[in-house]
């Protein structure tokens, strides 16, 4: 029995995607840039595309979604294209919980001077909106606050931290890339400047991403050349996977209402069965949760409350034995494992930092996956532990 649940890191993509992409190689493949009839088609492809992608979170204009290559590259454009219009160096907010496409643009910047503030979260990953007041200078000039953390699941109240940024004029920047397709989103309701998404965690093909930025806003180049996309992101865009990532959005809003109750239903499910665990401690916030994600710190007591090192990985390749795909925080550099930073900003030592899981589900989990999953887990722990 094979049981994925790592949909938080790549989701399969749907057979409408691929019929879509299928279709676009073998019969659209002209160039969106070229006048003549091929070009032609193959505009009309990536305008529908973006049409497709401007619906799904409520955009008025259809020229404020840039295509791509991915989150990485959209992240990256949103702090290093705002960062390029000033030659004084100035102050930028982020969470102590951002994505790795954030943190190193923005160390990067660092590294020339530019000051940064990163927010603290609780013990449950979530950011206190007057820590976001208090941390506002004359300088500040963007703020960027994940939407859901991939780790731990955490949704930060971006409306809330939006209008803040609001009434003292500063752009206000969100990844999110876990939050599309999970959460209903209203850029226009939101308020936000910028809002970063990917394909392939929406059922999309990877190599496919976008960037909104509202009306008005000017973002700088990272890519000179051909002068694609309002010329903010040059390069042919990669029209096939485009293609496919406006008809997976589509869909995925479409369904976002009756998935995401089953989801919550099968996510809550999930830790009910292991709640009598007691190897395993509940990591991010039970309520302020994205409706896809379970993830746990392993304890690292054994039932003689001797101290037993099982990391996160070390459960992963277990259960990838099983059959079973999940994920955890830790990474391995050099053959020493390095704790979570998402973890220890949450206030977890560095043992706990590396045990970590993560369970996602998506539209292919089951009940009985969920059942089967808790089963296998639950003897595992034991096995270890003994």
């Amino acid at each position: 029995m094979q049981i994925y649940l790592d949909y938080s890191s790549t989701t399969p993509p749907r057979p409408e995607v691929v019929t879509c992409v299928n279709q676009v190689l073998s019969e659209n493949w002209g160039n969106p840039s070229s006048i003549h009839q091929w070009g032609k088609k193959a505009s009309m492809i990536l305008e529908t595309a973006r049409k497709q992608i401007t619906n799904s979170i409520k955009a008025n204009d259809l020229e404020s979604i840039i295509f791509t290559s991915g989150g990485t590259e959209a992240n990256n454009l949103a702090i290093l294209g705002i960062a390029k219009q000033y030659k004084k160096r100035q102050h930028i907010i982020i969470s102590s919980v951002e994505h790795s496409s954030i943190n190193k643009p923005i160390k990067f910047l660092e590294t020339h001077g530019w000051k940064v503030t990163r927010l603290p979260v609780n013990c449950q990953g979530r950011i206190n909106p007057h820590d976001l007041k208090a941390a506002i200078r004359k300088d500040t000039i963007l703020i960027s606050i994940i939407y859901g953390q991939s780790e731990v699941g955490t949704v930060q109240p971006i409306k809330e931290l939006c209008q803040i940024a609001k009434s003292y004029d500063i752009l206000f920047h969100t990844d999110a890339a876990q939050a599309i397709g999970k959460l209903a989103i209203n850029v226009q309701d939101l308020n936000v400047d910028l809002l970063s998404f990917s394909a392939h965690k929406i059922y999309g093909i990877q190599g496919a991403g976008a960037l909104y930025i509202r009306p008005g806003i000017k973002i700088s180049p990272l890519l000179y050349g051909g002068g694609q996309e309002q010329e903010i992101r040059s390069g042919t865009q990669s029209l096939a996977t485009i293609a496919g990532f406006g008809v997976a959005t589509e869909l995925v809003c479409e369904e976002i209402i009756e998935e995401n109750n089953r989801l919550i239903q099968l996510r809550n499910q999930l830790f009910k069965y292991m709640s009598d665990c007691p190897y395993l401690i509940l990591s991010g916030h039970q309520e302020y949760r994205l409706p896809h994600h379970v993830s746990f710190i392993v304890s690292n007591l054994s039932k003689n409350q001797k101290l037993k090192k099982i990391t996160g990985q070390t459960i992963v390749r277990h259960m990838n034995l099983a059959g079973i795909g999940i994920s955890a925080g830790s990474a391995c550099h050099s053959g020493k494992l390095i704790p979570s930073p998402i973890l220890l900003a949450m206030g977890y030592s560095a043992s706990d930092a590396i045990s970590g899981i993560r369970l996602t589900l998506g539209k292919d989990t089951t009940i009985n996956d969920i059942t089967w999953t808790a089963t296998v887990l639950k003897q595992i722990l034991s096995h270890l532990f003994e």
